[in-house]
């Protein structure tokens, strides 16, 4: 028994990829999730988010001042992300929800401070609009409470001064000492609310907002057609295993074929590497196309996924990932030295490359920071182009950084791929 345990334990130290998937793996998987989730305990995270001001009062101003304090915002109010240009208005801060460019836009609508100040905690006035892009039902949450918060704290000597208005509209007006004590008072009240929102820690909250109403108004739903999020769940599983059936047929056609003699056949051939290549990698491109076309027909039938009216960019976006995917599985098998070690470390490469992706969880979950580590994986921007086919209604032509990448990657890994095959040709 201790020779089987010792021999066992020797392969072990050996097998560098079994160390790999045994130890490193579960680590790398645990760290990730750890930083997505585990992160959002220790507060707010950061929400991009546009604010219009079409009321231009010292209510709305306030408003805006307090939500840019928020540090769980981070607040564009100008045409020019870094700050400059004109200031945003409503149809363009709707434009860059529907585009992706922020989960969020705040409109504060004209009228909103005349009718805070005269209305005070009876409301009735214009609502707040939170313009939302539901494919990250996080981000609008925590807007809207953020929003509820400030909109307490920004002004409430205004409110308070509503209130008398209406106090003495209908019970008489104050006396002159009254009224002295109270405008007396109503500057101490503005500093004291300034100084809790500066030391209180920004989280969301429930409940109605005193004197304003906030209204959320879905403007993807006016794009997009029901059943669209799930070509999101389609695409992140299809392009997983799009990734994994590659490998494996690549590793089935070139692999086996040098350990039976077959590659050296066919390289004697005029055909030569780079035609054996090639023709693996169109082979692998076609069932790989074949392969997301089944899952997204299955979407359609079983899931009301509406393919067929979004067909032009599926089929680009398709082609253009399945060519990537196939020539990413020819970098791995000219790798790879055995079945079993390209099994081994592309397990652990694919899994990783999801998981940071966006396969397995959306990216909007993920950091700031997670977001831009994700860019550099296949998945996700293969992800991000299928979003825009199906989500936002975008044109072939609006695809163009997401196939720029694709083809990118492509062309690198086909090149790796011709350059690691030399080894063959040497044998």
């Amino acid at each position: 028994m201790w020779t089987l345990i010792r021999v066992g334990l020797t392969n072990l130290r050996r097998d560098r990829v079994v160390q790999a998937l045994t130890f490193l793996l579960p680590i790398v998987f645990f760290s990730i999730f750890a930083t997505v989730f585990g992160g959002r305990q220790g507060g707010t995270p950061r929400i991009d988010v546009a604010v219009v001001d079409e009321d231009h009062s010292e209510f709305s101003q306030r408003l805006a001042a307090g939500l840019a304090k928020e540090s769980g915002l981070r607040v564009r109010a100008t045409a020019d992300e870094k700050g400059g240009g004109t200031a945003l208005t409503k149809a363009a801060a709707e434009d860059l929800v529907q585009g992706g460019d922020l989960p969020v836009a705040i409109v504060i609508p004209a009228g909103l401070g005349a009718s805070f100040a005269s209305r005070g905690f009876a409301g009735g006035g214009p609502s707040i609009q939170l313009l939302a892009d539901v494919s990250d039902p996080i981000a609008p949450q925590m807007v809207y409470g953020l929003l509820q918060k400030v909109t307490m704290t920004a002004a409430p000597d205004l409110l308070m001064k509503g209130g008398l208005d209406q106090f003495e509209k209908n019970a008489g007006r104050l006396t002159a000492e009254q009224r002295a004590a109270v405008d007396a008072w109503l500057p101490l009240l503005r500093q004291q609310a300034q100084g809790r929102q500066n030391k209180t820690e920004s989280g969301a909250s429930g409940g109605a907002t005193m004197g304003v109403g906030i209204e959320t108004v879905d403007v993807m739903r006016r794009s997009s057609e029901r059943g669209s999020l799930i070509s999101f769940y389609a695409a992140g599983i299809g392009v997983m295993f799009l990734l994994f059936s590659a490998v494996g047929g690549a590793g089935g056609t070139l692999l086996d074929e040098v350990e039976s003699g077959t590659l050296e056949r066919l390289l004697s051939t005029k055909l030569g590497m780079t035609g054996v290549l090639v023709s693996k990698w169109l082979l692998l491109t076609l069932i790989g196309f074949l392969q997301l076309c089944v899952m997204f027909l299955w979407a359609r039938i079983a899931f009301q996924l509406p393919l067929f009216s979004h067909l032009p960019g599926f089929v680009v976006m398709t082609a253009i990932t399945a060519a990537a995917a196939a020539a990413l599985g020819l970098v791995l098998a000219t790798l790879a030295k055995s079945r079993g070690q390209l099994s081994g470390f592309s397990t652990i490469l694919i899994l990783t490359m999801s998981a940071l992706g966006g396969s397995m969880f959306p990216r909007f979950l993920m950091s700031a920071g997670m977001q831009k580590v994700g860019l550099v994986t296949f998945n996700a921007w293969a992800l991000d182009g299928y979003l825009k086919v199906f989500w936002r209604n975008a044109p072939v032509w609006q695809l163009w950084p997401q196939l720029s990448v694709l083809v990118a990657l492509t062309s690198v890994f086909l090149g790796l791929a011709r350059l690691l095959a030399r080894r063959w040709e040497r044998a």
